[in-house]
This record gives C-alpha cells, structure tokens and sequence, in this order.
C-alpha cells in the first residue's frame, strides 16, 4: 500500500525512490511486523485471560508443564495481524507471488483458529478433528501448487542443495511434492510448539534465511551468478519473509521463558505454511529440510516414536516425543532445551545460506 502510495511520488521527490528497493520495504515490513506485536502484545494477552482463553496443559506431559495452565493461548492471533498489516503496507500488492502467501497464512491461520476456538472457548476438548485439519490443509495447499504449476514462467525442477547439476522435473507430481512441502512444513511447526519460545525461534531464524533466499532467487543477474533458480518476482516475498521474521521477534518479547501467551494452532500452522509455500516458489524447497532442521527432527521424533510404539507393542525409542520433551525428561531445564535448539537451527541457516556457493 505504501508501494502504490508514495514511490509514484519520486518523480518529484527523489527520496521517496527508495520504495522502490526490496531491502529498504523488507527492512521496515519486519520493523513494522516486530513494533505491532510488541505493542499490542499486552493488550492482548489482557483481552485473552480476560475471555478465559487459557491454556489446559496435558495431564501426561512432563511434571514441570503443570505451572503453564492458565496462561493466555491463541497469540497467534497477533502474530497473523502483524504479518498481514506490514506486508499489505510494504510489499508490491501487484505481486502474484505475495498472494498466494498471503492465502496460505490467512486460509491456515483459520484452520488453526477453528481448533483452538473449540478447545480452548467451547471446552471441546478434542478440537477440530485431525482428518479434517490434514484434509483442509491439503485442499488449500493444491489450490496454491496448481496455482504455481499453471503459470507458464513457472519450474517444476527441483534443486539439491550441495549438487548443482542435480535438478530433477517432476512434472505433474511437483504439485504433491508442493503439497507435501507446505502441509509437512506447517505440521512440523505444530509438533514443536510445545515449550516457550521453542518453535517461533527456529521459525524466526528460517524467515530470515528465506529473505536472503527469496532475494537472491529474485535476482537475476545474482541468481545466474550462484547458479540457482532465477524465479523473477520472487524477490517480493523477501518482504512478506521479513515481516514474518519481524512479528516473530515482537511474539518472542512476551513468548520467551517464562511464557506470558502461546500462540496455538491458529498461529503455528500458518506460520510453516508460510514458510513451506516461500520455499516452493523460490525453489528452495529440499534446502528449507536444513533451514527449519529443528522442526524436522522434532516431527520425524514424532512419526518414529508412534511407529516404534506399535510395531514392538508399547516400546518407545525417546522418554517422550517430541524430542523436546525427551530431553526435559532427561533432566535439562527448559530454558537449556530451548536457548540449545535455537543455536542450533541458527547453525542450520549459516549452512543452507553458505551452499549457494557450493552448488
């Protein structure tokens, strides 16, 4: 919006040309996104403990999560907000790109908003049952890869991170495998909200990695000089990736130990959707398994701990899944779990940003 407004005007006045730079809008959509959620952020928190939408801490989960009942659930309302607002401000609105994005994170965030409201309002202890959840986020996440895959400028080839001459074409099938990016990716996120602060840092590391991804896919000349896919508009979601980046900082200042608001599902499934769908349309999607390892390992410790449990009738591979939990059992203090996760998924991005140049 503020695109459309104000760089018509550098004709007239020079300053205003900077609008039309992707890192100058990126930088202020995060700055945008970090100052909303930060000052609403107690306003909010007094609106949900006010509505008595608290949290029901699990009855089998580690001893020490008894202290977190009560405290104020579905901040991803305000994480939603944020993003939204400062993209609809910062980015090029003509950008199909922005877009479809923009529909994962509203369409998701519903979804998740649909289960938290009927756990956490309607005391419906079950939510919103997980077929319809998996099957709704499908639909949406065809809708965008058929989208993706009409467009005639669009590649079906994926890149290997570490082997440049490796690019396969999917053909068709890359709409599943698209599918199966951003649906896996938001479900990953899901599965690692579980101690405070833990999963919207790992999300907040990856956003920044995919503004620097999302910009050098956007540009040519760079992307001929890396030897990556160029994907030209690309370079727009730099800004939506900088206001996710942005709200999550400003979350972060009242979701870090000891939380003062969760965001629940309405903001974990949208925020991996999002992440999954830039990754699709910057064709970094085999890379985004390493930008967001944390959230890999956390829903592969799921699937294999279920799996273990039924094939050997009642075994378990980890104390608890997922994985956080298997180490707080294991005597780590949460604050340790978290602060160790997190440099970890740091260490993660420093490596997928450093193989564009070792393709």
């Amino acid at each position: 919006m503020l695109y459309h407004l104000l760089y018509p005007l550098h004709t007239t006045f020079s300053a205003f040309n900077v609008f039309r730079y992707i890192t100058f809008r990126t930088i202020y959509a995060s700055l945008t996104a970090l100052l909303i959620c930060w000052l609403l952020g107690p306003w909010v928190i007094r609106k949900l403990t006010k509505q008595q939408v608290l949290q029901h801490v699990r009855t089998d989960g580690p001893p020490t999560h008894k202290t977190k009942t009560g405290t104020p659930t579905m901040g991803g309302l305000l994480i939603l907000f944020a993003i939204v607002t400062a993209t609809l401000l910062w980015a090029d609105l003509t950008n199909s790109f922005v877009w479809l994005v923009l529909l994962v994170v509203i369409s998701y965030g519903a979804i998740g908003f649909l289960d938290d409201y009927l756990k956490q309002v309607k005391k419906e202890s079950r939510g919103l049952p997980g077929r319809i959840k998996i099957v709704s986020q499908v639909v949406i996440g065809l809708l965008v890869a058929g989208l993706l895959y009409t467009r005639v400028d669009f590649d079906t080839h994926v890149s290997l991170p570490f082997f440049k001459q490796v690019a396969p074409d999917l053909g068709w099938a890359y709409i599943l495998f698209a599918v199966a990016v951003i649906v896996g990716t938001s479900n990953a996120v899901n599965l690692t909200d579980g101690l405070d602060g833990l999963a919207i840092g790992p999300v907040t590391v990856a956003a920044a990695t995919y503004v620097v991804l999302s910009y050098v896919a956007g540009h040519m000349k760079i992307a001929q000089y890396l030897q990556i896919h160029y994907v030209a508009g690309s370079g727009e979601l730099a800004v939506i990736c900088g206001a996710l980046m942005g709200a999550g900082m400003g979350f972060l200042w009242y979701n870090s130990y000891p939380a003062q608001i969760f965001m629940g599902d309405v903001g974990s499934l949208p925020l991996g959707g999002a992440l999954g769908a830039v990754a699709v349309i910057t064709k970094h999607e085999i890379l985004l398994a390493l930008v967001g390892g944390i959230l890999v390992v956390e829903a592969l410790s799921v699937i294999f701990q279920v799996g273990f449990f039924k094939v050997t009738n009642g075994r378990r591979i980890f104390k608890m899944a997922p994985i956080h939990h298997h180490f707080e059992l294991k005597g780590w203090p949460e604050p340790k779990v978290i602060v160790r996760f997190w440099i970890v998924a740091i260490i993660l991005s420093l490596v997928a940003i450093s193989t564009l140049k070792l393709r």
